[in-house]
């Protein structure tokens, strides 16, 4: 197994930037690809972005791309997704997942909130 903690979230202006991170721990060999989602109140949880663990090509949603950045560091088994240009839009939990090679996300942190004002 593979466990997750998320940190970094709180409040901001919109426009503003924050940094999330997610640490793994346990079976980090086991993983091929780190997602982060997100999921507002009454919503449905949407991606928001992935990175290939090994090789860190990353893929992002439309609703973030070119103001979100997901990078990873392998020795610290920690991806972190740099969030800039931040609007009230963004605000929700966000959380990290791992995906192994051929499975979906099977591992998910607890979540962290991001709060973005007006």
């Amino acid at each position: 197994q593979v466990q997750l903690v998320e940190s970094g979230g709180g409040l901001v202006q919109a426009g503003g930037s924050l940094r999330l991170s997610c640490a793994a721990s346990g079976r980090t060999v086991s993983i091929y690809r780190m997602g982060w989602f997100r999921q507002a109140p009454g919503k449905e949880r949407e991606f928001v972005g992935s990175v290939i663990w090994s090789g860190g090509s990353t893929v992002y949603a439309d609703s973030v791309k070119g103001r979100f950045t997901i990078s990873r560091d392998n020795a610290k088994n920690t991806v972190t997704l740099q969030m800039n240009s931040l609007k009230p839009e963004d605000t929700a939990v966000y959380l990290c997942a791992v995906a192994r090679v051929f499975q979906g996300y099977e591992y998910w942190g607890q979540g962290t909130q991001v709060t973005v004002s007006s």
